[in-house]
């Protein structure tokens, strides 16, 4: 992780949703395309090309291109209403489910076009995770939360049809409770009570639990949409310790409105500005200790945000 020390002038306050070109504050600036152009090694796990994002004639989403290396975290950070969450969705085509969006240009995961016709969008939320900002646990059991998924997905036998034919296998229902539970670091305090309601959990632990709910079904990349900003510090701390030891298995992109956050947990961060730009792109030290835009340098220390 990164280990970039940021202490901004003052906490960058939220906008609102509809935003001009610039802000007050903001600074006018040619974009350069090298700010974006970030060389890692291997071959990217999630790579995306001249993605444009319309809600009706809003354009939300201006040419971003990146690449996401994998088995590592990747924070979005920007003003509200730059586009980070819209970005997020795009990469798991959540923004199909918004009847005014429309979504231009190309989102490959390991090479393979997302936006194709003939794409099993189950299977895609499969691959792609998604944890949303405020922790949403089914009113069922702690069981039941992690053990949906894999039933859904016919990866566990545990209908009627399978009892009476001999075919469940709750012994590997156990074993994917048990290993998604110690995943999202909640196995040692819900253990002992795996058939009480989710819903009485903390926020902290309910936030645990839909994490571990998207590793029951053995995703490649997880998406998280300010996964900690309902919680409290003690919460909020758990949370990153877990981003941090998800990102040795799986590919991990936040966004975040807290800038330290970002400065802590992510190994490359991404820069939306107003109107919906990526501005700059690389890594987290490099961002914020020596931004190759104004800008951004300006957002990061809280001169407009």
């Amino acid at each position: 992780m990164s280990n970039a020390e940021f202490k901004p002038s003052e906490q960058a306050d939220e906008q609102t949703a509809s935003q001009p070109t610039t802000v007050s504050g903001e600074s006018q600036e040619q974009l350069k395309d090298e700010w974006t152009e970030y060389d890692f090694e291997g071959a990217p796990k999630i790579s995306v090309e001249d993605l444009d994002v319309y809600y009706g004639e809003d354009h939300a989403i201006q040419s971003v291109s990146m690449d996401v290396p994998e088995n590592s975290v990747t924070a979005l950070i920007g003003p509200s209403g730059c586009g980070k969450s819209t970005f997020l969705r795009c990469l798991n085509r959540m923004n199909d489910r918004i009847n005014s969006a429309r979504v231009e240009g190309s989102v490959e995961i390991d090479g393979e076009e997302i936006y194709q016709d003939g794409v099993n969008l189950v299977e895609l939320r499969k691959r792609v995770g998604m944890v949303f900002q405020a922790p949403n646990p089914f009113p069922k059991s702690i069981r039941d939360n992690i053990a949906y998924g894999p039933r859904k997905h016919g990866d566990i036998n545990d209908g009627l049809l399978d009892k009476l034919l001999g075919r469940a296998d709750p012994d590997k229902e156990d074993e994917i409770v048990e290993r998604s539970l110690r995943q999202a670091a909640l196995w040692d305090e819900v253990s002992d009570r795996l058939d009480d309601n989710a819903l009485g959990l903390s926020g902290g632990q309910q936030q645990r639990l839909c994490i571990g709910r998207c590793l029951a079904v053995d995703p490649e990349v997880i998406l998280m949409d300010e996964p900690a900003s309902a919680l409290d510090p003690i919460a909020t701390a758990k949370i990153e310790d877990l981003i941090e030891e998800l990102s040795k298995d799986y590919t991990v992109v936040v966004v975040t409105h807290n800038m330290q956050q970002a400065a802590r947990i992510s190994d490359q961060t991404a820069v939306f500005l107003t109107g919906g730009e990526l501005v700059e792109y690389g890594e987290t030290d490099q961002i914020f200790e020596n931004p190759n835009s104004q800008r951004v340098e300006d957002y990061i220390t809280g001169k407009f945000g």
